[in-house]
């Protein structure tokens, strides 16, 4: 009998074994929100972009309000919205992205050297390099630090909006609201930042390419695919397939996954058949249910 593999268990090891580089990442991105970003008024979209705003004005009010607590109590909240779909794999994935990067930001405030610069062009530049590297180190271990994210996936299931679509009009919302705050420069130069900070971010985590496509053929491809089913969540195409110098018939298995999950989905493999032949390339664009919908080509 075909020995089942245990692929929540595999999940949970890789999971802490990146830990530290979670933790890494996101002391990286808050030294760089607590030395560039926050002291030039340079609110970049996301949650933290709104506590900037939240704590200045708060600073004129004559009161601290801490960016790093501001980003873990709003999360938390939100998070209460999105769990349910998400599971707790998601849940606890999400808790400690947002939670480490709170704590990182205000942990690190009063002891990093804020670069106050007159030109704001420097703060914004370095700003949005430093924290995509930051961020990108993160999501490349499959934890996200909630954010503009979990707000678009809330507004994404009330009013069926694409989630990347709702997550740059939030995010682009947030410096819009930074100009009566702080000025209009400020606004355009935190836009320009947080532009650079996506890109940076795709960079580290896959060198811009966002999926990839895994061919398989094994004598044990139906243990495979119910693993990958029901343990990784993907979907599974089963493709007929011949080898012309056997002239045997045998199933190839074709899923497309995130880069993240190659590891995984290699554990699957050898777990189950030691001997099976998989192919792994880029996919530049993946379109269609469970991806980016029509309507979304060229967003």
């Amino acid at each position: 009998m075909p020995r089942r593999i245990d692929v929540k268990s595999i999940i949970r090891s890789q999971f802490v074994h990146d830990l530290p580089l979670v933790a890494f990442g996101c002391a990286i991105s808050a030294v760089a929100v607590d030395t560039f970003m926050i002291p030039n008024g340079l609110a970049a979209g996301g949650l933290t972009g709104l506590a900037t705003i939240l704590a200045e004005l708060a600073a004129r009010a004559g009161f601290s309000l801490p960016v790093g607590m501001q980003t873990i109590i709003i999360n938390a909240l939100l998070l209460l919205f999105v769990v349910r779909a998400g599971g707790l794999r998601y849940a606890i994935r999400t808790i400690t992205g947002f939670f480490l990067f709170g704590f990182f930001t205000d942990l690190f405030a009063p002891f990093v050297v804020p670069l106050e610069h007159g030109e704001l062009m420097l703060p914004a530049l370095w700003g949005g390099i430093i924290s995509g590297i930051g961020y990108g180190l993160v999501f490349r271990c499959g934890v996200n630090t909630g954010g503009s994210d979990t707000i678009a996936q809330i507004i994404s299931r009330k009013t069926s909006l694409p989630v990347g679509s709702t997550v740059m009009a939030i995010d682009v919302a947030v410096c819009a609201a930074s100009a009566p705050v702080f000025s209009v420069s400020n606004a355009l130069y935190a836009a320009l930042s947080m532009v650079l900070m996506g890109y940076v971010v795709d960079m580290v985590v896959d060198g811009g390419n966002r999926q990839r496509a895994a061919f398989i053929i094994s004598k044990r491809s139906d243990e495979i695919a119910r693993d990958v089913l029901t343990g990784m969540d993907r979907g599974v195409t089963e493709i007929s397939a011949r080898g012309i110098w056997s002239g045997e018939s045998r199933p190839m298995l074709f899923v497309i996954l995130g880069k993240r999950e190659v590891s995984i989905l290699k554990t699957i493999v050898q777990e189950h058949d030691p001997d099976a032949i998989m192919v792994i390339s880029d996919v530049n664009e993946a379109i269609g249910e469970g991806f980016k919908g029509f309507g979304e080509i060229g967003a």
